[in-house]
């Protein structure tokens, strides 16, 4: 408990570090769960230099582009009724999602050193299968995250689902 409330005084004194901050350590969590429990690659194999790059996207795209992506949906779609809410989720779901997800995992490609071809041949392979995972979790996460979490939480609140999205973002993206 004491833990939480120093993390809500920390997002209340500098809510765009701490979030940004939030997005790289579960990006990194994900990316960690994803070696050891999906790929079993165990410590001895487990690759440091992968985790910093998950880490870095969380901090430098994932977190300032969700937090800013939120910011700009409540302006958009003020309101937090039911209706809001589904409108909110339906245009983060429709639009948002498939835009992150083409950035994503070319930006991931990029960072681990692929070529614009095998890059672009990554993406035609992984996107579509990609996006229908998420349409498997993600609707109703941001349904209940748009209509019962105050904006200020919604990111932190979305990488901790994210843990499990992460860990198979992770593996998915580090595929070759």
């Amino acid at each position: 408990m004491a833990l939480w409330r120093a993390y809500q005084r920390a997002l209340a004194a500098h809510p765009w570090k701490v979030q940004v901050l939030t997005a790289g350590s579960l990006m990194g969590i994900g990316d960690i769960i994803s070696q050891q429990l999906v790929e079993r690659r165990g410590l001895q194999q487990h690759q440091a230099g992968r985790t910093l790059t998950m880490v870095s996207l969380g901090c430098g795209f994932v977190g300032p582009v969700v937090g800013g992506w939120y910011k700009v949906l409540d302006h958009i779609i003020p309101g937090t009724t039911k209706v809001h809410a589904l409108k909110k989720m339906l245009l983060d779901q429709g639009g948002f999602a498939p835009c992150f997800l083409g950035c994503f995992l070319p930006l991931v490609g990029m960072l681990n050193g692929m070529s614009a071809q095998d890059n672009w041949a990554k993406l035609k392979r992984d996107y579509p299968d990609a996006l229908i995972t998420n349409y498997y979790l993600w609707p109703a996460v941001q349904l209940a995250n748009f209509y019962l979490v105050p904006l200020h939480y919604r990111l932190a609140v979305v990488q901790c689902v994210a843990i499990v999205w992460n860990s198979y973002l992770s593996w998915k993206a580090h595929q070759f």
